[in-house]
């Protein structure tokens, strides 16, 4: 049986927790009450699980020292062998609940999500699969019980999406779609290909975690906010009024627009929404980077220059290039039926992180198909 990790870091954890939890002022922020009350809940249930994986230990180190006593009784003897193997599985199955507890969990895990998908390199083709890949997350949003609620968008002339930035609530939305992130090339015949040649196209998908106004603070005099009277598109009026909003946030020079709404208000509360959830984004990327030799089980960076993901039509293939997985299911895959993706880099994620807590040699990550340019 391998020796779990320390538990001391998770009880130190818990007392802190306990103690903001005494503090009177503990329930003024609902949102910050629940993420700590399920931290809270979480430790507590791991230090019961681990000393009960120790108790376990205590009577298994008996029973085996009455059974190597010359001087034991025989029908004690035979009671106590009889009970070893049953306290042996029971620990057994401890220790694999106490190790899996002891990987915590991303703290962003149980928000909802701002989606931003961008055509890349490939014109309209990209235009047009970046408008697949929104239905794709429609879909499987909608599956899954999931609102799905439009932000602001900016269409092409062949009816595909230059931009589409959506907000989708429910359960666990960031802890599945997180891996989503990064750039999605897709291979195929464009309809407008004369000759049949195959074209390769990219765009890129942003997952970025809800935040609110307690998550990040946000300096009024720190943006630059303008309004102007929303097109759609190819430059067609969509009303008369000044209703498109442009935030500027100084400091880190991004840029939120919004258009969808008629009502000035509500796009500039969407804009807002979204300038959150990109500064928490990059609040979280910037705590990670500090511990980036220490926090390599992630899967991928985030970073959206990294290609994560190839969908060649010819060959009805979808390739995960982070984990090597090849499926020949694309037709059923764009049709919102990404779960063995998912799934699989979540376990890829937790034999990482398992790992990094073991001390254990890192899985190696496959080649797969596809991974040719």
């Amino acid at each position: 049986m391998e020796i779990l990790p320390d538990i001391a870091p998770f009880q130190r954890r818990l007392d802190e927790l306990d103690a903001q939890m005494a503090e009177p002022s503990f329930y003024a922020n609902a949102r910050r009450a629940a993420d700590t009350t399920r931290e809270q809940q979480r430790l507590r249930a791991l230090v019961d699980e681990f000393s009960a994986y120790e108790k376990l230990g205590r009577e298994i180190a008996e029973h085996t020292a009455l059974l190597k006593d010359p001087r034991a009784e025989p029908e004690m003897r035979a009671l106590v062998e009889s009970e070893l193997p049953e306290l042996q599985a029971r620990r057994a199955r401890l220790h694999d609940a106490v190790l899996l507890a002891m990987i915590p969990a991303e703290p962003s895990d149980s928000r909802n999500t701002v989606m931003e998908i961008r055509a890349g390199a490939g014109g309209d083709e990209a235009s047009l699969f970046a408008a697949e890949l929104y239905r794709m997350f429609v879909r499987y949003a909608e599956g899954r019980g999931w609102k799905v609620q439009s932000m602001s968008s900016s269409g092409s002339d062949r009816g595909g999406f230059k931009e589409v930035i959506f907000l989708i609530t429910g359960t666990d939305v960031y802890k599945r779609l997180k891996f989503e992130s990064g750039v999605h090339r897709v291979q195929r015949i464009p309809v407008t290909e004369a000759n049949g040649r195959i074209h390769t196209s990219t765009v890129t998908v942003a997952v970025l975690p809800e935040a609110e106004e307690v998550d990040v603070q946000i300096d009024p005099q720190e943006l630059d906010i303008t309004v102007q009277r929303a097109s759609g598109p190819g430059g067609q009026g969509v009303n008369t009024t000044d209703s498109a909003v442009r935030i500027i946030h100084k400091p880190t020079g991004l840029i939120v627009f919004c258009a969808d709404d008629r009502s000035q208000i509500k796009n500039k509360a969407r804009a807002m929404a979204v300038l959150r959830s990109r500064l928490l984004k990059l609040k979280e990327e910037e705590e990670r980077a500090k511990y980036a030799a220490q926090r390599k089980g992630q899967i991928g960076t985030g970073d959206r220059s990294e290609r994560i993901r190839t969908y060649n039509f010819p060959q009805n293939r979808v390739t995960d290039h982070r984990i090597g997985l090849t499926l020949y299911s694309l037709p059923q895959i764009l049709e919102g039926h990404i779960d063995p993706l998912i799934e699989a880099l979540q376990r890829a994620e937790f034999e990482e992180k398992l790992a990094e807590l073991t001390g254990a040699p890192r899985p190696v990550r496959r080649g797969g198909a596809g991974d040719d340019e």
